[in-house]
């Protein structure tokens, strides 16, 4: 879907400054069945608290939580957890990253739809879902259960590099999650999306401007190379 490659091919450009978009150990935190693997389709590692759909290639499956990651330190090069922090409690978020940083050798790249506003836009989309009549799903009804992080999480952070930028647009991101509620606008999108992806990718980066619904930010092991 659309949605998807709207907040994963950003964090592909930061793997491909890396030289890891198509070799490397990755892992991704919070995967899901597909994560990543829809982009980047070589073998990486999704760990999720449960799959209840079939884990897809390339993805190896571990059921773990974020908090406590079944990994040795520094065992993967890079370690991705796109929109995963708006759906742990507050008093978890600060143990994820600190597990996900202690995996990571080189790279840490976190996204997710960041502060009040974004919320809010969260909030409004789950009005239109009642409106239509339509059940809204589980993901929105827990981004609705907390509040959204905030880059105060990675203030403090010791012996990495923190570099950010924004990641969609409010008005952007509001216009394609109520598309996306039509599932001909998902066929349609997904058609465009495998056909020309290189020219949905560009127009993408378009729709990346303030004010942000998203914020993704890519922490690297003092001494790596910047962005």
């Amino acid at each position: 879907m659309l949605n998807w490659a709207a907040r994963y091919f950003p964090i592909m450009r930061i793997l491909k400054s890396e030289n890891l978009h198509d070799r490397g150990s990755l892992l991704e935190v919070g995967s899901g069945s597909v994560g990543i693997g829809r982009f980047r389709k070589v073998p990486f590692t999704g760990c999720d608290l449960t799959f209840p759909n079939e884990p897809k290639w390339p993805m190896t499956a571990r059921v773990a939580s974020a908090t406590s990651l079944p990994f040795a330190d520094r065992q993967f090069e890079a370690v991705v957890a796109s929109d995963v922090l708006e759906h742990m409690p507050l008093d978890s978020r600060e143990p994820a990253i600190n597990e996900c940083l202690r995996v990571a050798n080189k790279i840490a790249i976190f996204g997710f739809p960041c502060g009040q506003v974004a919320w809010n836009a969260d909030r409004a989309l789950f009005e239109r879902y009642v409106e239509r009549k339509r059940t809204p799903p589980v993901w929105l009804r827990e981004h609705l259960e907390v509040a959204f992080p905030t880059a105060q999480l990675f203030q403090g952070v010791e012996h990495w590099s923190v570099e950010h930028f924004g990641n969609e647009s409010i008005s952007f991101h509001s216009w394609l999650m109520n598309s996306e509620i039509s599932p001909y606008f998902v066929l349609f999108s997904s058609s465009c999306l495998r056909i020309a992806p290189t020219l949905i990718e560009a127009g993408l980066r378009r729709m990346d401007r303030p004010p942000f619904y998203r914020m993704i930010f890519a922490l690297r092991r003092r001494g790596q190379q910047s962005v």
